[in-house]
């Protein structure tokens, strides 16, 4: 897809990012990881990452605002617009040598999601879309959700709550009702990949609870782009502004959310 100097701009500094992160990958071993709260984790890698984003995006672009996991919210000379950045989506794994996190960037234009990348340099993914182009991968591979009708196929993901998150026992409840129903549930540990691989047909639909807008901000727009239907876990829900989701192909949505939502 030919995307614009926006979408561009967003996949090099993602890839300037990834190239940071690989590098520190290959000697996890050897970061410096402080807390940040309970099973939450923080690593120079991750910060160095925002830092690689941050200067990137602002210097293309200075007047736009700023949201980053690391560094918290800066307005812009321009309010309309900012981005929404999450350097390390992933970072548990990441820590612990598991090659499945990514860089996730949105763009946020009058309230409206309008461009995101979501790049996982380990495996070489750029999982991208821009508002009515549609959700591509890589160079030109064009995205769809999956074709599965039947709830007996399907295969969602999750993220199942830890530490100190509050919706363990709906997650818990949620499982009970959904495993007899389905083919699998997968728990990767990166939101906005789960979201990706939604609209990559890889997964069948996805939800989870608790997340924070840079989790879901980019790969939120890849799904819908890819054909998912995205709502929050309770219809009444914004997934953006609520941190909960669900999104599933148009043909499993009814039946995946009925169960999810009837307990």
């Amino acid at each position: 897809m030919q995307g614009s100097a926006n979408l561009n701009i967003m996949i090099k500094a993602a890839r300037k990012a990834g190239r940071s992160l690989v590098k520190d990958f290959r000697e996890v071993e050897n970061l410096q990881v402080s807390m940040k709260g309970a099973g939450d984790f923080v690593s120079r890698a991750d910060l160095a990452a925002e830092k690689i984003l941050r200067e990137e995006l602002r210097t293309a672009r200075p007047t736009y605002g700023w949201l980053g996991e690391e560094t918290g919210e800066e307005p812009g000379e321009d309010p309309t617009r900012r981005w929404i950045v999450d350097p390390l989506d992933g970072t548990t794994n990441f820590l612990h040598g598991l090659p499945h996190w990514a860089v996730s960037i949105a763009l946020e234009h009058k309230g409206q999601i309008v461009a995101g990348v979501v790049f996982d340099p380990a495996k070489d993914e750029m999982f991208y879309a821009e508002k009515g182009q549609g959700a591509w991968l890589n160079d030109a591979r064009r995205m769809r959700v999956s074709g599965r009708k039947r709830m007996v196929e399907a295969l969602f993901a999750t993220g199942v709550p830890f530490a100190a998150k509050k919706t363990l026992p709906a997650m818990l409840k949620d499982l009970a009702r959904l495993m007899p129903e389905c083919a699998g549930v997968r728990r990767f540990g990166a939101a906005s990949l789960d979201l990706a691989y939604v609209g990559a047909g890889r997964y069948d639909g996805y939800w989870e609870r608790e997340l924070n807008l840079w989790d879901v901000a980019a790969g939120y727009l890849i799904a819908k782009e890819a054909g998912a239907l995205v709502e929050g876990v309770r219809a009444d829900q914004d997934p953006l502004e609520s941190g909960s989701i669900l999104c599933a192909n148009g043909d499993l949505f009814g039946p995946f959310s009925k169960i999810l939502r009837d307990g």
